[in-house]
């Protein structure tokens, strides 16, 4: 018998309509209550306990507990990485009803730029990716230059020894955005320097004001170009 990994396993887990629902509110990093992952599964509370249990049993997926409450997270980036790829592949579902304007904005928001896990995704870290290639910030395997080394000390990121990127596919471009720890330092800094926000309400990223300028001096990228 060959050793092979269980794909087939984690495939079937990932694959029931609910959970696949659960893991991807879960993509944008934010921990959440079971009540309100039931309410995206669309499904009862109880269903929603027995699906949280078998993610965990998988190592999909871990638990905070604050007294009463506990509140779930994806166990790591791997998974989100993995969630994103496999949003890549699949065919963009059209709406069997017309969207109202609020939807149609959050779709385009989303789209605009998002979390993923702990990095940025969406058309604006697609844009950043190119803007740093382009400038020779980045080498093909998405590793730093000295260059980019240079860019990311007088950014104030920390020492670029353990800033190691990966390209990730975004699912909503299908271009590659910027993963790994210098991902994740990259969408830390942005935030330190309030040229982007977090929307409370869902994975959403808005840019600031001081963003669109800074996004244009740091690396030529013009916001209202790709709005």
């Amino acid at each position: 018998m060959e050793l092979s990994p269980d794909v087939a396993f984690v495939a079937g887990l990932m694959g029931e309509p609910a959970r696949a629902a659960i893991l991807v509110a879960l993509v944008g990093g934010r921990a959440r209550p079971a009540g309100e992952l039931a309410f995206i599964g669309n499904v009862a509370p109880q269903t929603a306990s027995f699906h949280l249990r078998k993610l965990m049993e998988a190592a999909l997926i871990t638990v905070e507990r604050h007294g009463r409450h506990s509140y779930y997270r994806l166990a790591n980036e791997r998974v989100a990485t993995t969630l994103e790829s496999l949003a890549a592949l699949a065919p963009v579902r059209q709406p069997s009803e017309p969207r109202t304007r609020a939807e149609s904005e959050h779709i385009k928001e989303l789209r605009m730029a998002r979390s993923c896990y702990k990095h940025l995704a969406g058309k604006l870290a697609v844009e950043i990716h190119r803007a740093c290639t382009d400038r020779g910030l980045l080498a093909s395997d998405c590793s730093l230059t000295v260059a980019g080394e240079r860019w990311c000390r007088e950014l104030g990121l920390p020492p670029s020894a353990r800033l190691s990127g990966k390209a990730c596919l975004d699912w909503t471009e299908r271009r590659n955005h910027i993963g790994g720890p210098l991902g994740a330092a990259l969408f830390s800094r942005f935030l330190e320097l309030h040229w982007i926000e977090r929307s409370r309400q869902s994975r959403a990223v808005r840019i600031t004001h001081t963003g669109t300028r800074a996004f244009e001096q740091n690396l030529g990228i013009t916001i209202s170009g790709f709005l």
